[in-house]
């Protein structure tokens, strides 16, 4: 059975017997849940915060921008640091 959050993982939904890859929007939706997913992954062995079974580069790209969504990727407060020691 697959889990409900959809997580990454031995018990995710792409492991499934026919299951198609993960792709773009399923690592879209992993790297936005990639806090709560690495902390609920320390206590539970069936959770993981990044799909094996995935179509490449197009999992890692939603992977990559979801992530940067949910953890903060832009440079934006860096570039205001900056300007302050001018």
């Amino acid at each position: 059975m697959a889990n409900i959050l959809c997580v990454a993982g031995p018990n995710s939904k792409y492991r499934e017997q026919g299951a198609q890859p993960a792709g773009f929007w399923a690592g879209f939706w992993h790297g936005l849940i990639v806090p709560v997913a690495f902390v609920v992954s320390l206590f539970n062995t069936g959770v993981r915060i990044y799909e094996k079974n995935n179509r490449g580069r197009w999992y890692d790209f939603g992977f990559i921008i979801g992530a940067s969504i949910s953890i903060g990727g832009g440079g934006h407060e860096s570039a205001e640091y900056t300007d302050r020691f001018r």
